[in-house]
């Protein structure tokens, strides 16, 4: 019987596989849908208490919702690291890891709402139904393990809106992100179904070959069925599951200084178990924080970021630690961010607005500089004004860093070749190591 490592490779062909020598070979994306303030993290702007509540030039930019004056971020930066990055006090913890991240200060994007900021964010586009990034590295590279998704996508919840962040749209089937709810632990609630109470393991077995062999035929007489092929591809992912995945999700197997050194919550487990992926060769893992946008602070701001902070910093510190002592950071690419930022203007006197102009992110090993920042925004961290960085650009990078070409991974599609960046992108090879 063909495998479905096997099947997903020969369609990964397609992609063509690496362009030339990776740097890394699997990403881990950390998720803050609804969008972190650049100022609170990674982005100081004293001149924002100097002019705190005032609406100088600078700020007189037009946002999604009527924004008031200057709001000053009431938190204090660290020089961290030997490289001395400043690193907010909020994240004391992942401070001590600073010199294996780079910052992007310079960030934009095309629109302030979430819809499209979303799509251009994971998709490449703002318009729904175009192939997700993770898609595209899947198609690119195929997967490095027989009996796990290549593509995992882990939310908590109902993934209400989300599901198109994840799709596949018209590349096959089997290069979409598979979904994971990890609200509950058990193995078994997280995958619906992993075991087949009925029916044992060789009787399965036999099952699925002889399915094979019909879909096959069916196929035979059905060219180019991209829906047909991605059926019988993920009947056999899902056999293929049952003698992996039960362990690649079970956190019980951990040491429990491990699970200590994550914490608890969502977001921590959701770290933990993407580390457990990519170190079974998973290649792409998202970890949203929350289901919905927890990070859209249109009031309360600086309440709710103490706490969401909290929720982030212990969760990513341990996950970086625990990549660099197993030896896998160097070839595993952290991406951190949200779809855009915030604004430095007040939003109903203590919330902060949608910002596409400019807004910081950071990614950590995977062949990228560490200890340093790139690009900037204005002296209120509103527009991003040197070494501006597109979600295209980011995107591109990303694509290098993992051996791609982003001009050249392309799929036909309706008359034409499409790829992840569009008609656009470049590497920023200024933060590569």
């Amino acid at each position: 019987m063909l495998g479905a490592a096997s099947l997903l490779t020969a369609t990964a062909e397609a992609g063509s596989g690496a362009h030339f020598l990776p740097r890394a070979k699997r990403v881990i994306h950390l998720f803050m849908n609804g969008g972190p303030f650049q100022a609170d993290f990674f982005d100081p702007k004293p001149m924002l208490e100097k002019f705190s509540g005032q609406r100088p030039a600078e700020v007189q930019l037009r946002t999604e919702r009527a924004t008031a004056g200057l709001l000053p971020s009431p938190f204090k930066f660290v020089t961290s690291g030997n490289s001395g990055v400043p690193v907010s006090e909020l994240l004391p913890q992942l401070s001590r890891h600073i010199d294996e991240v780079c910052v992007l200060r310079s960030v934009y994007t095309d629109n302030p709402n979430h819809g499209p900021a979303l799509y251009l964010m994971n998709n490449g586009t703002i318009t729904p139904r175009r192939p997700s990034m993770g898609s595209w590295l899947l198609y690119g590279l195929g997967s490095e393990n027989d009996n796990l998704p290549g593509y995992v996508v882990l939310c908590p919840g109902r993934p209400v809106r989300f599901s198109e962040l994840w799709t596949s749209a018209f590349l096959p089937g089997e290069f979409q992100g598979t979904y994971i709810n990890h609200s509950d632990l058990h193995p078994e609630k997280l995958i619906p179904f992993l075991r087949n109470a009925q029916t044992n393991v060789d009787d399965q077995r036999r099952q699925v070959e002889l399915l094979h062999r019909l879909n096959e035929q069916h196929l035979a007489e059905r060219k180019n069925d991209s829906a047909l092929e991605a059926r019988v591809k993920a009947m056999e992912s899902a056999f293929q599951m049952q003698f992996e995945a039960s362990d690649a999700f079970d956190l019980a197997r951990e040491p429990q200084m491990i699970r200590d050194e994550y914490g608890g919550g969502h977001f921590a487990h959701g770290c933990l178990i993407a580390r457990r992926l990519v170190e079974r060769g998973v290649r792409f893992v998202q970890v949203y924080y929350g289901n919905g946008q927890p990070w859209d602070t249109h009031s309360n701001h600086h309440e709710s970021v103490r706490s969401l902070a909290k929720d982030i910093d212990q969760p990513i510190a341990a996950l970086l630690g625990d990549l660099k002592r197993r030896g896998l950071l160097e070839e595993t690419l952290v991406i951190w961010g949200g779809e855009f930022g915030r604004t430095p203007t007040s939003e109903n006197g203590n919330g902060r607005d949608h910002n596409h102009y400019g807004f910081s992110m950071f990614l950590a090993g995977g062949g990228v500089r560490g200890g340093m920042t790139y690009g900037a925004t204005d002296d209120f961290g509103f527009r991003a004004v040197e070494n501006r960085l597109h979600i295209h650009d980011l995107h591109a990078t990303v694509l290098h860093l993992l051996g791609l070409d982003h001009e050249r991974l392309t799929y036909r599609y309706a008359g034409r070749d499409f790829r992840l960046t569009d008609v656009h992108g470049r590497v920023v090879r200024d933060i590569l190591a």
